[in-house]
């Protein structure tokens, strides 16, 4: 089947007051738009066209050229939005096109295909996706004959005071016969109260040519959700963390409380695992079994392992294996493969490095840029001096070396396996194995220095 995809994307969140496009704003720290792409791809449609306004680059950015666009660059209404998509269309003839709102990001993929199958099974030229819900202001109103039938679309502004008492809302999605659309998109006026062109004219358009269309209702009202408000995001936050936390809890994920805490829709997370309050976990993490996530911890793309105990600390775009503990108060920046049984201190900073099993860099230490082997220890205040103002250096440290408190090692430079760095250093030449390096000033004591310097300050 010919299916595609247009998600009108233009918006520009006005009533947020947050710059930029409006389906860039993040649910769980995901965009809207990827949540809605995401959707769309797992019901099966891989072909879209996403109608964005100015924006036009900041979208591009994010989502790729996977996709194709099209742009309105004033603002005229929904219908007015899917006629600039009418090349991509016309492209689809024959076929069945799926218009979705992009800051409706809850829809699922399910929901989606169940609407496409009674849309095909009916024979309908339009399936609208609705849902019944408890308060149905703001929304578009589902007007149906007394047999039960789809009659038309009404919108809050347009509706009388009958029809706003009518609990079935429209979710600005629908599935269209790629060519009925086409017909309807040159018939729909603007003609009413905001002077805007409404998609929702192509139903009663297409019931007056006699075309067949029907109302698909979803089982989960939420899905339907869209942001036009800050209070609407965080209503749209709230209720997918809602789904999140209900997944994780079925899965045998312990969690000691809510307050502060965000998980990604696409987060994975072990059986036996706790989170604690203000937990962050963000993006494509993956976290094993039997861990323990500590208050306030950010993790963001990286792969935890099992067992792992994070305190109090920020992971980014780094794998951290099994029986490692990490925090308090501890930064593990972008491209960095820390080992198994592994212990990041407090005030500990890792920077683009591998870490092996067994070492201990226990607090207040910056790695950056460096290869450390398995069971090393790197004292107090250990700094991988990596950067010369113009390029950055590796720094190597051996297995089983041992390296004082407050050294400096200037890359480029190796520590060799088994060898020890006195505390106080400043190492920049290499140091050979199973050797002891020494590098700082001799100690000098002056007897009687203060006594001396005492008397002559006497007048």
């Amino acid at each position: 089947m010919n299916h595609c995809a247009v998600v009108l994307a233009a918006g520009e969140g006005t009533r947020m007051q947050m710059p930029g496009a409006k389906v860039l704003l993040p649910v769980l720290g995901k965009p809207m738009i990827d949540w809605v792409i995401g959707a769309v791809l797992e019901a099966g449609v891989d072909d879209c066209c996403l109608i964005v306004g100015k924006d036009l680059e900041q979208v591009r950015a994010r989502v790729g050229d996977g996709v194709c666009y099209a742009l309105q660059l004033e603002r005229k209404g929904t219908g007015h939005a899917v006629r600039q998509a009418e090349d991509f269309l016309r492209a689809h003839s024959g076929g069945h096109c799926l218009v979705l709102a992009g800051d409706s990001p809850l829809i699922s993929g399910g929901t989606i295909r169940r609407a496409g199958r009674m849309h095909l099974e009916e024979g309908n030229a339009v399936t609208v996706i609705s849902a019944v819900v408890g308060e149905p202001f703001g929304y578009g109103r589902i007007v149906r004959d007394v047999s039960g039938g789809l009659l038309r679309i009404v919108e809050e502004k347009d509706a009388d005071p009958n029809q706003r008492r009518i609990c079935e809302i429209n979710s600005s999605a629908y599935w269209f016969e790629v060519d009925a659309l086409l017909e309807a998109l040159p018939e729909i006026g603007a003609g009413n109260e905001k002077g805007e062109y409404y998609l929702t004219d192509a139903v009663e358009i297409l019931l007056r040519a006699g075309r067949r269309a029907g109302a698909y209702v979803a089982q989960d009202a939420d899905e339907i959700l869209g942001a036009n408000t800050q209070r609407q995001l965080l209503t749209l936050q709230q209720v997918a963390l809602g789904k999140v936390l209900d997944r994780h809890l079925e899965n045998g994920v312990m969690i000691s409380s809510v307050d502060g805490l965000t998980i990604g829709p696409d987060v994975v997370i072990g059986p036996g695992t706790v989170l604690h309050q203000g937990c962050r976990l963000l993006g494509s993490t993956r976290i094993g079994a039997g861990c323990v996530i500590g208050p306030g911890s950010v993790i963001e793309d990286s792969e935890i392992g099992d067992g792992v105990t994070v305190n109090a600390s920020q992971v980014y775009r780094s794998r951290v294996g099994d029986k490692t503990r990490v925090g308090p108060f501890a930064h593990i920046r972008p491209d960095c493969v820390v080992g198994e049984e592994v212990k990041i201190g407090n005030f500990v900073e890792l920077k683009n490095s591998t870490i092996g099993k067994k070492t201990s860099i226990a607090h207040l230490t910056y790695v950056g840029d460096a290869d450390i082997g398995s069971g090393v220890n790197l004292g107090c205040g250990v700094v991988t001096v990596n950067y010369d103002g113009r390029a950055k250096y590796r720094t190597t440290v051996r297995d089983r070396a041992f390296v004082g408190c407050n050294v400096n090692l200037v890359a480029p430079v190796e520590v060799g396996e088994g060898a020890y760095v006195a505390a106080g250093s400043t190492i920049t030449s290499p140091v050979p194995a199973d050797a002891l390096a020494i590098a700082r000033a001799r100690q000098e004591n002056k007897e009687d220095w203060v006594k001396k310097r005492e008397g002559q300050q006497k007048p």
